[in-house]
């Protein structure tokens, strides 16, 4: 019969997936997935190749669960007012979250590039859209859309259009978080009752300040995830 591991030994093995996880996330965004190598993640995770392969089955099986994790991480968001505001609030804080997050762009990177074939990038696609759909029927079961709304359609839209400014924001050497604020201020208007648009907040910082409150940025310790920290002992 199969013996429970000790919860010590579950944590350290808890703690050298993550480890992995970043450490490939670092590779992935820096080099993309063909030209990412496991001799390099194991050398920043400071792990044995034995204790990647005892996690991951393979370099697609990471770069998957690289992926996933922008799905697997729980919302952060907290409640507001108005669902309206929550909906805004997801997409900058994840602006927010690409800033400082090496974990969320090597995901990003690796979900809008096209190398990896067998990848399925099919899910981070899918599950911002039903958090975006399930936040849009909320605000129109409370009323605060305009009679015409359909929830679904906004909710691929906005999700559709922060990927694409994501990639343009990179290559074009801009913010993304001025851009995603900029999107959030010129679609909001056409989508909810003006009672609700002009309370809402959609300047840039607003994804530090959904996270830690008014003085956003100023309490922000997001940035003090080193890269490098991402050492652990092998499971």
């Amino acid at each position: 019969m199969r013996t429970e591991r000790p919860p010590v030994k579950q944590d350290r093995a808890l703690r050298t997936r993550q480890a992995i996880l970043e450490a490939a996330a670092v590779v992935f965004e820096e080099r993309g997935y063909d030209a990412a190598k496991l001799t390099d993640i194991v050398k920043i995770a400071n792990v044995t190749k034995g204790a990647l392969y005892f996690h991951f089955d393979s370099k697609e099986d990471l770069a998957q669960a690289v992926i996933e994790a922008q799905v697997n991480i729980e919302p952060v968001f907290m409640p507001q007012e108005f669902k309206a505001q929550e909906f805004v609030d997801v997409g900058m804080i994840f602006s927010h979250r690409l800033q400082h997050d090496v974990l969320m762009r090597g995901s990003a990177r690796l979900t809008l590039e096209q190398n990896g074939r067998g990848l399925d990038r099919a899910a981070p696609y899918q599950g911002w859209i039903e958090l975006h759909t399930q936040l849009m029927t909320e605000a129109k079961a409370r009323g605060e859309l305009l009679s015409h709304v359909d929830p679904v359609q906004p909710s691929r839209l906005i999700v559709g259009s922060f990927a694409g400014l994501n990639v343009m924001s990179q290559t074009l050497g801009l913010t993304l978080d001025e851009e995603v604020s900029a999107l959030y201020t010129s679609v909001m208007p056409s989508l909810v009752v003006s009672a609700v648009a002009i309370r809402l907040d959609t300047a840039p910082g607003r994804g530090a300040r959904a996270l830690h409150g008014v003085q956003g940025a100023h309490l922000c310790r997001c940035s003090e995830r080193s890269r490098l920290a991402v050492a652990a002992e092998v499971a």
